[in-house]
Order: structure tokens, then sequence, then C-alpha cells
């Protein structure tokens, strides 16, 4: 899907799928955040302060890609995030910030890789996913993370934020739905496993698998 020409469709599709990652608590209470990017190359965003499970099309915000406030509700704290991933990859029209358990869990793990926090256990992983930068932590909202985050998405898509969630873009909310829940149901698989001899896919494997949109 390329940039979203219709901004009414645009708004039904964020609100469909803030429903769907609530309604299957890959989100709980007023956590997480969606946006994606229009035809004019504005951002559509969920506000600050509100839950994914009852967001309307009429309470989303709209920002430029400096993260600057047009119009709508006060749009989430970390739009600063989605505007850096917009500009770090031009062909990105959608980002998902979660706090899921199971990731959320990963980012707070001590042994972490910084330079990849999960292994690539499932082919689907690495074909949605690939690696995953583990990026320090920042409080919610610490707009100082906003340059390493911009440098880090012009080569991944994806990144773990310690101690808070994941962030990933995609060329379509569909893609970067799909592959945030990849990324989930791996660290499931990743702390079900802690403790076990594991055979992750090689790094030949996982190449040849390695994503390649946005």
């Amino acid at each position: 899907m390329s940039a979203h020409t219709d901004e009414k469709a645009a708004r039904a599709l964020l609100v469909r799928t803030a429903r769907s990652l609530f309604t299957r608590s890959l989100t709980h209470g007023s956590t997480g955040n969606l946006s994606v990017r229009l035809a004019d190359g504005t951002l559509l965003l969920t506000p600050t302060g509100s839950s994914l499970g009852t967001v309307e099309e009429t309470d989303l915000s709209r920002t430029d890609l400096t993260g600057r406030h047009l119009d709508g509700p006060r749009p989430t704290k970390e739009a600063f995030l989605h505007a850096a991933f917009y500009r770090a990859r031009p062909t990105a029209h959608a980002v998902v910030h979660l706090h899921s358990t199971h990731a959320a869990a990963v980012s707070c793990l001590a042994d972490l890789n910084p330079a990849d926090a999960l292994p690539p256990l499932t082919a689907y992983y690495a074909m949605r996913v690939g690696t995953l930068p583990l990026l320090p932590y920042h409080a919610p909202g610490d707009s100082s993370l906003e340059p390493l985050a911009e440098r880090t998405a012009r080569d991944h898509h994806a990144v773990l934020l310690a101690n808070h969630g994941p962030v990933v873009a995609g060329a379509s909310l569909e893609q970067a739905a799909d592959a945030i829940e990849e990324l989930e149901e791996t660290a499931k698989l990743h702390l079900l496993l802690r403790g076990h001899a594991t055979r992750p896919l090689t790094p030949e494997q996982a190449a040849a698998l390695a994503p390649t949109f946005s």
C-alpha cells in the first residue's frame, strides 16, 4: 500500500487496527500509539492519553514530519518517534508502537545484544522483523531519543526501546501491525525457551529471509 490518499479511509483503518490490537491484549490501558502517513505528507496519529480500545476517528491528531501539531487533539507524547521513523524511511506509511507484554519483558532483560535483541527463532520473524536493535532507556516522551531513533531507523524498520516496548514501521498499517505481532510472539517464544538450548535460524538462513520493505 502506498501513502493513504483517502483520509476518511485512513482514519477508519487506524481505529479498526487500534481496536484489534487492544481487544487481543497486545496493548493495555492508555499505552501504545499508531500513525499513518497521508498523501500530503502529514501524519495522522492516535492522541495522547487515549486508549486504543476506545479511540474514535474524530479523536485523531495530525502533525507534520517534524512532529509539529497541526490539528485535532494533542498527539501522543511519542509523536517525535513516529516522525523520526518517517523521515528515516521515505517508503514507510505506518508506524506502530506497543507495550506488548512479552516484548516489554524482553526489553527489561540484562543480557540483551544491543545490536539485535531477539534471535531469529522462526522464519516468519526473520521475514517480518529481521534484526531488532535495542535503544537505551529514555523516559516516555523524552525527545532526546529522537536523533538516535532516526539514525537507527535508516537501517532497521523495527527497534526495541529498553524497559519500554517495540516500534515498527511498515509500507502499510497492516504490514506494520503484522510485524509487531510477529515480534511479540517471538519475544514470548524467547522467554519460554530461556534456559533451554535453542536452534535459531543460521545467519545465512535469516539473511535469505530478511525483510526488504520500507
